[in-house]
């Protein structure tokens, strides 16, 4: 190479071929050794190339190897290169600057101060339940009363809502029946200042984040001020919710990530260890918490499927050194969370122990484990007789109880005879009578059993009315037939007639209570007894629609088992036998809450946000009051913010291109170029998937949205916007010499502080709450700040 080449890599910081005595060599000594190894690599005929350190900590911050043109390596290594066999190698820093650590620590204060600050100003505020807090308030207070409950969420979130109740003096009696319900003398404070602390670690997280990948503490500050001034994040972190200890979690996964990623060439060290410990139980709680999780963690899957693929490809570890790598990360990253995941649930089952609401949800056995179920501890005959009083449960979520009353289906809807339902709670009117076809039982000595095949007729005890279908169409399900309760103290006619059918048996075999899946095929239509999971209007009590279904495929809405079973003329056994192993209650579980998801469908005239409403800022959530005479809190993000996240967006995806052109092209870049290039397209790629991971899924569910629904998405929106504001503004000298350029950076850092610090002065009383005349109405708080109707405060 000649003096130009030699000029070229000089004026670079530290090169990765020197070789240094000692790890923190003094720039200089680097620099020196460097152009004497260029001369002799000359003559050796070895490529060559350098990088900054700059880009060499952002590389290895992301675990992804640099292109050719800016890694500095040899061709080959001699036996003594300072490279060990578990895939460290000798690397070095500059020498710790004090100044540069003291203003990182008093910037991360400053963002910690201001986080805190805003999350848990007027946390009281307002003194009664706003929004979900109805729903995870109560879920709170049942693990502190031991009640068990149902929900489609995994339970960490609830229970650490419960444990931060109860640690501040909340007892649990408050009933969280609808929101607007005063909290009076209940102590409610510590579930909302819990969650409002998670919130507050949001920012921080991000700053974090951001500074590791770009190692620019302006990039770190930008991405910091928009989360800690955007009223979206604010509200939704000072109430009983479980999205900020969601994003938490998340957020956590992300940060132990990156750290782990910097301990690329101190592989097996305790701080490796630990941010791969880190980073499993930061993924088990955000599992733990939502299924959202699972999102983050294909994230952490992909960085970890790249960082080994790489290791693959490193010549200098042998296959064994890749296999400790891997079963490294299979264990920190797989096991521990799932153990994790697990213990969990466990506690779960534990604490909740009691009956309670969500009884109805699970399967008798699962039920016959909770105190106080009239199945817990219980004894019933073993197999179905006729003569015995039942009631029957569905086997879908949701499916409920075989139900009748008194009322009539309303005119106009099929035949005006008696309502037949589900009904989710236990109650009398569950009870059935089984009849032989034609008889009542009447025979004396000990009953005979209903077995696969029998023809039955079930009698309503309360109504003694027959179940009973007919070709009238159903009242929901239009392709279904109706059913009914007809006739009158057993009298009726052919078509209460119902065929027992034992899902897996054969012509003959008893019906096991409790543990037999069975169906009922009506003789005269050939269709089958099934719960549609659909509410009836207010004339059906709002309960779950019973049809007869034409398709006989089985699914558990046409699946039912005996779960109450009385008769004295046979002996009883103990169900403590049917109480169901860990595990099998684990799977139910989460069979129950992925059918309850599924399920979460829009209701007529409910509000059902879309995904592509969320970026746009295009509509809030009311969290508290309507009306001017009412406290009101309205979820919405600080519009300066989200459409700033927006716009970057696309600026991020013009300036990656013309990067990349540029890199493609051979176009010169100096050392801030390259730093830029790549912090850009690796730092902010990374922020970009975890965007799209966390956004993208969405368009894909068919279950009701919400406009929270975007907030970790969001999250890496800010982070990335950081980067992109940070690059484009230091980019300035591209148009102007300095000291103009400087000056340009500094007007434009100060018009987007602005920006956010007086968007945030004009939408705050969204998050803090507000009152008196509406937004369209004069005086109001809000008056001109409706810029888009579909707002709605």
């Amino acid at each position: 190479m000649g003096n130009t080449h030699r000029e070229r890599f000089i004026n670079l910081p530290l090169f990765s071929i020197c070789r240094p005595s000692n790890f923190r060599m003094a720039k200089e000594e680097c620099i020196t050794q460097c152009s004497q190894a260029v001369d002799t690599l000359t003559l050796r005929n070895r490529k060559t190339t350098c990088v900054s350190s700059d880009i060499q900590k952002t590389s290895q911050t992301l675990s992804v190897p640099l292109p050719e043109d800016t890694q500095c390596t040899a061709g080959h290594l001699s036996e003594d290169d300072d490279t060990h066999s578990d895939g460290s190698s000798a690397q070095w820093t500059d020498s710790d600057n004090p100044s540069e650590e003291s203003q990182s620590s008093v910037l991360l204060l400053l963002v910690a101060g201001l986080s805190f600050s805003t999350r848990l100003y007027r946390i009281m505020d307002p003194p009664h339940v706003c929004w979900d807090e109805t729903h995870f308030g109560k879920m709170g207070s049942y693990y502190i009363n031991r009640t068990f409950f149902f929900d489609v969420h995994p339970p960490l979130g609830k229970m650490l809502i419960g444990l931060a109740g109860y640690m501040t003096g909340y007892d649990g009696t408050f009933p969280f029946s609808k929101p607007g319900d005063k909290y009076d003398h209940h102590n409610y404070w510590g579930m909302r200042g819990f969650c409002a602390m998670m919130g507050s670690f949001l920012p921080i997280f991000a700053y974090l984040i951001v500074l590791e990948l770009s190692r620019s503490h302006t990039a770190a500050l930008i991405a910091a001020t928009v989360l800690i001034f955007d009223t979206g994040c604010i509200t939704i972190s000072q109430y009983i919710l479980l999205d900020p200890i969601l994003m938490f979690f998340i957020m956590a996964a992300v940060l132990s990530m990156i750290k782990f990623n910097q301990q690329e060439f101190r592989p097996f060290t305790s701080p490796w260890w630990l941010w791969l410990v880190l980073t499993g139980v930061s993924l088990a709680g955000a599992l733990g918490v939502k299924f959202v999780g699972l999102f983050v963690i294909l994230l952490v899957g992909l960085n970890t499927v790249s960082d080994l693929w790489r290791l693959l490809g490193d010549l200098h570890l042998s296959l064994v050194d890749v296999g400790k790598h891997l079963l490294a990360r299979v264990t920190g990253l797989i096991l521990l969370p799932l153990f994790l995941y697990v213990t969990i649930f466990a506690v779960h089952f534990v604490v909740l122990n009691k009956s309670g609401p969500g009884d109805g949800f699970f399967s008798s056995a699962f039920q016959s484990r909770l105190i106080g179920n009239n199945l817990h501890n219980a004894s019933m005959p073993e197999y179905l007789a006729y003569g015995s009083t039942i009631t029957v449960k569905n086997l879908r979520i949701a499916g409920g109880y075989l139900h009748s009353h008194w009322h009539l289906y309303p005119e106009g809807v099929g035949s005006k005879q008696q309502q037949v339902t589900a009904y989710l709670h236990k109650d009398y009117n569950n009870l059935w009578l089984v009849h032989r076809q034609g008889s009542n039982n009447s025979q004396s000595g000990p009953p005979d059993l209903v077995r696969h095949g029998d023809i039955i007729r079930l009698e309503h005890k309360e109504t003694t009315r027959n179940l009973h279908s007919h070709l009238h169409e159903a009242p929901m399900t239009k392709k279904h037939f109706q059913v009914t309760g007809y006739g009158i103290n057993g009298t009726g006619d052919a078509n209460d007639l119902w065929q027992v059918e034992v899902c897996g048996g054969h012509r003959g075999d008893p019906v096991k209570v409790l543990r037999s899946k069975v169906r009922f095929l009506h003789r005269a239509t050939g269709c089958v007894l099934y719960s549609s999971g659909k509410t009836l209007p207010k004339w059906g009590w709002e309960q779950v629609e019973v049809t007869c279904s034409p398709y006989l495929k089985e699914t558990p809405s046409s699946q039912w088992n005996i779960e109450d079973h009385i008769n004295p003329k046979l002996p009883n056994i103990s169900l403590s036998v049917l109480k169901p192993h860990f595990l099998e209650s684990l799977v139910e579980s989460h069979i129950v809450m992925i059918r309850g998801n599924s399920g979460l469908k829009p209701k007529d005239n409910e509000m059902n946000s879309k995904p592509w409403h969320w970026p746009i800022n295009y509509q809030g959530l009311r969290f508290s009051g309507v009306n001017g005479t009412e406290f009101r809190v309205y979820l919405l993000g600080n519009p300066v913010v989200w459409w700033m996240n927006l716009a970057s967006l696309g600026l991020y995806a013009s300036m990656v291109v013309l990067t990349s052109v540029a890199l493609q092209r051979g176009i010169t870049m100096d050392q801030k170029r390259r730093e830029h290039s790549v912090v850009l397209m690796r730092g902010g790629g990374l922020l970009l998937l975890g965007w799209l991971l966390h956004y993208a899924p969405f368009f894909t569910m068919g279950r009701i949205l919400y406009y929270h629904h975007y907030f970790p998405a969001m999250l890496f929106s800010s982070m990335l916007t950081g980067i992109t504001l940070d690059i484009l503004l230091k980019s300035t000298d591209l148009l102007l010499r300095p000291p103009y350029s400087d000056w340009l950076q500094r007007v434009g850092q100060v018009v987007l502080l602005f920006s956010v610090l007086y968007s945030f002065y004009l939408f705050h009383p969204l998050s803090y709450g507000m009152s008196g005349p509406l937004a369209h109405e004069p005086g109001s708080a809000m008056a001109g700040l409706k810029w888009m109707e579909s707002w709605e405060f």
